[in-house]
């Protein structure tokens, strides 16, 4: 179907609903929908490139990433549960026990992301099981995995957060360069699995 430019408001009983086709196999994926009583769901609206594998895989684990573009600022959040997670040594990456799984926590790009400006991590529940001392990386690869030195990778240090506790918030002392990767590292040595742990990570950023 064409363009349509209508004069007039747009009434629906039924609601609406943006998708897309795959072009190969004609699945059908909702972008974006307001239902018949009004509620509004933005399907799309996450980050290009989300947490990989070494991640998303663990035992209770959850991750959830969102980015909102209102007016001329773009805000970017990942919310995750440490739970299933996996601590090591003091400047390691954080992850699933011993998988050789990718464990970044997304991609930063400028044109679904922008170019960030500031940033910050909140504690909602206090990490357990493996070490609170928690920072956040950024590098140029994604393919670091758990229980890896961050420093093996090209890599710059965002949040230097001391032990998370229930409440703490930490502002960025450096921001992700666009394309780089996100990491959670360990700030110091407990080799255990995350029982418990909420972080919610939002960045603000804007289209230069």
């Amino acid at each position: 179907m064409a363009n349509t430019t209508f004069a007039g408001a747009v009434r629906s009983k039924g609601g609406f609903t943006t998708i897309s086709e795959n072009s190969s196999t004609g699945a059908i994926t909702t972008l974006s929908s307001i239902s018949s009583t009004g509620v509004s769901s933005f399907d799309a609206n996450t980050m290009a490139v989300e947490a990989g594998t070494g991640i998303t895989t663990g035992s209770g684990t959850i991750y959830r990433s969102s980015v909102q573009r209102m007016g001329g600022i773009i805000t970017t959040r990942i919310l995750i549960d440490l739970t299933g997670l996996r601590s090591t040594g003091s400047g390691d990456i954080i992850g699933v026990n011993g998988t050789a799984l990718v464990c970044h926590i997304g991609q930063i790009t400028a044109a679904k992301n922008g170019t960030i400006l500031t940033g910050s991590m909140e504690c909602f529940e206090a990490p357990a099981g493996g070490d609170p001392d928690i920072n956040i990386h950024s590098a140029t690869e994604g393919t670091g995995v758990e229980d890896a030195a961050i420093s093996s990778l090209d890599e710059t240090l965002l949040v230097n957060s001391g032990d998370a506790t229930l409440g703490s918030k930490v502002f960025f002392s450096a921001v992700p360069a666009a394309d780089q990767f996100l990491y959670l590292t360990t700030g110091a040595a407990t080799d255990a699995d995350y029982t418990a742990g909420k972080l919610l990570i939002e960045l603000m950023g804007y289209e230069a």
